[in-house]
């Protein structure tokens, strides 16, 4: 018997269907059935869906219907079991193609020719095997590669709110990312779940012509079968751990929208009468967004890496909803998207106070960037801090009323935003982007620059006004 494509022994059939219920079938007399089992289903009008287990209880099974439950009779549906698990092809001929949520092709072209077959959940990787992430990967954002800094291995959400250009910063960081110091080229999984037919061409374009030799997209539509959209990531993830572990590439998979996932989630756990948790979602969410987040890392004597950027959409911009607070336990940071930021014009709109990238230090060691980087950072960090707060003051007092020590920080705030995080389509060298900071901290007196030490202000610091 395979658990992969090509010919089974045998095939067999069962007309014992009990239930239907949204995308579910509960059928019983399934004895020999593996839990994860992919069948088929057979409406019994020459349709044939394909399904996988979700639940076993003795010879009861339920299964949820890739293609869904509409028009399917109880009477006259069949279930087949073939005995094999839920697979995908990988491999380097994935590259260049754009795939549905569970990797068969959506762009007319051939079927892939795959080097081997993976089960879709993967294998947890062993915690003593890991390796910890503390090499930089160079995104070409200011506010990320400065502030916010990125390593192999790392899993880093985008907290966004509707209207916002996530997907274009998540676009735009998986095209221009690239590891400094290794000659490897990082290479891109980019899996988007429940997007608009308008968001799927925009992403088909983004990774046309130049990314496409080292790119893999797949596109879950919102009007593609709910289930599907569960594999999706699954499916991204076991091909990138293929690139990353075996093949020795970087990789970084990028997810959009991690939230159409969750309701995803929702829907199936109401059809399955569960007992629901938080706003309805299941109980076992952490669980699962765990089993998909821990997915990343870096293995010890080798030398690939995956590494995962996650689009999550926060409702009513609230940072407290379940997704983003079940994600921000999860992972090791996140990237904060602003709407105020976004009105002005400041393109990408990352606001950097809320943000935080927990594996930052490791990334920016001695002989990974540059030694002064961490004191710059966290004196921008101080500054720009400083002038919100300015600014607020402002709102009472006017300008006028500000002593010359405050208008120098709102100042800054302002020429932070303009020109720090603002970048447009301008990609920026982590070298380039340290220069900014240290040319926007030059109005500063040294005695104001209280996070820096002597020797990076010696080199660094023109000096500015007297105190």
């Amino acid at each position: 018997m395979t658990t992969q494509e090509g010919t089974t022994p045998f095939i067999v059939g069962h007309r014992t269907v009990t239930r239907i219920a949204g995308p579910l079938i509960v059928a019983t007399g399934m004895d020999g059935v593996g839990y994860g089992e992919l069948v088929e289903v057979d409406t019994g009008d020459g349709v044939v869906r394909e399904g996988q287990v979700l639940e076993l209880d003795e010879s009861l099974a339920v299964v949820q219907v890739f293609g869904g439950t509409v028009g399917v009779g109880r009477r006259t549906t069949s279930v087949r079991t073939r005995g094999r698990a839920a697979s995908t092809g990988v491999g380097k001929d994935y590259f260049g193609r754009v795939l549905d949520g569970m990797g068969r092709p959506r762009d007319h072209g051939p079927e892939p020719v795959p080097e081997d077959y993976r089960h879709v959940n993967g294998l947890p990787l062993n915690p003593i095997a890991r390796a910890h992430p503390d090499q930089f990967l160079e995104t070409g954002v200011s506010a990320i590669d400065g502030l916010l800094t990125l390593v192999r291995g790392q899993k880093l959400p985008i907290f966004t709110g509707a209207g916002l250009p996530a997907n274009a910063l998540a676009a735009r960081i998986a095209a221009q990312t690239r590891a400094p110091d290794d000659a490897t080229e990082v290479v891109v999984v980019f899996a988007a779940m429940g997007v608009t037919r308008r968001e799927a061409a925009f992403f088909r374009t983004e990774f046309s012509a130049d990314a496409a030799s080292s790119s893999v997209l797949l596109l879950n539509l919102a009007d593609d079968p709910t289930i599907e959209r569960l594999l999706t990531p699954r499916v991204a993830l076991t091909m990138a751990e293929y690139l990353a572990f075996e093949l020795e590439l970087h990789v970084l998979v990028v997810m959009t929208d991690m939230t159409a996932y969750c309701e995803a989630l929702r829907e199936i756990s109401a059809a399955r009468e569960e007992m629901p948790g938080r706003r309805g979602y299941p109980g076992y969410m952490y669980t699962d967004l765990a089993s998909l987040y821990e997915r990343a890392g870096r293995v010890r004597g080798g030398s690939g890496s995956l590494t995962q950027l996650m689009i999550v959409s926060m409702p009513d911009d609230d940072i407290t909803h379940p997704i983003p607070d079940l994600t921000g336990y999860i992972t090791e940071g996140q990237i904060v998207l602003s709407r105020d930021l976004d009105r002005t014009g400041v393109a990408p709109p990352i606001d950097v106070l809320p943000s935080l990238s927990r594996l930052m230090n490791a990334g920016i060691g001695a002989g990974k960037t540059r030694a002064d980087h961490r004191g710059l950072a966290d004196q921008l960090y101080s500054c720009y801090a400083r002038g919100r707060e300015v600014r607020r003051l402002m709102s009472i007092v006017g300008e006028s009323g500000l002593p010359q020590e405050d208008q120098r920080y709102l100042a800054f705030a302002s020429a932070f935003e303009a020109t720090y995080l603002d970048q447009g389509d301008t990609r920026r060298t982590i070298a380039e982007t340290l220069e900014l900071g240290w040319r926007l901290l030059d109005p500063f007196p040294a005695p104001e620059l209280t996070r820096l030490t002597a020797d990076d202000l010696a080199e660094h610091h023109r000096a500015g006004p007297s105190a």
